[in-house]
């Protein structure tokens, strides 16, 4: 027997191929290893897949996540940072304006008008 060497980048599986080793795996006289080996498949892997094909059923194997691209990725994360700080700048200025309006209705504003009352 050979050594095998690890592939150079990560390998891609249908949902058809996750679910018809999985199945394999299952076959009486068939061992997770030798399954796994006979693919291509990392071992924890299968037993993964194998988890998941037990708990769910075959839809866990079958869908796939979309994968996000990085410059994607990236532009959304930059759009969450800015709607943070937005969110930040508006809270504190609520904060103002809400210790403006206690303040005002203790003291009365000038004019001599007082301020509505809070169930208006």
């Amino acid at each position: 027997m050979g050594v095998s060497t690890p592939p150079k980048h990560r390998r891609r599986w249908t949902a058809e191929q996750k679910l018809a080793i999985v199945r394999e795996s299952f076959a009486p006289g068939k061992s997770v290893a030798i399954v796994a080996r006979e693919h291509g498949v990392n071992s924890r892997q299968l037993f993964q897949w194998r988890k998941l094909y037990q708990q769910q059923g075959a839809p866990a194997i079958t869908t796939v996540a979309k994968a996000v691209a990085a410059p994607e990725l990236a532009s959304a994360l930059g759009q969450v940072r800015k709607l943070q700080r937005l969110l930040r700048q508006k809270t504190r200025e609520n904060e103002v304006l809400r210790e403006a309006v206690e303040y005002g209705r203790a003291n009365r504003w000038p004019g001599g008008l007082p301020l509505p009352s809070e169930d208006d």
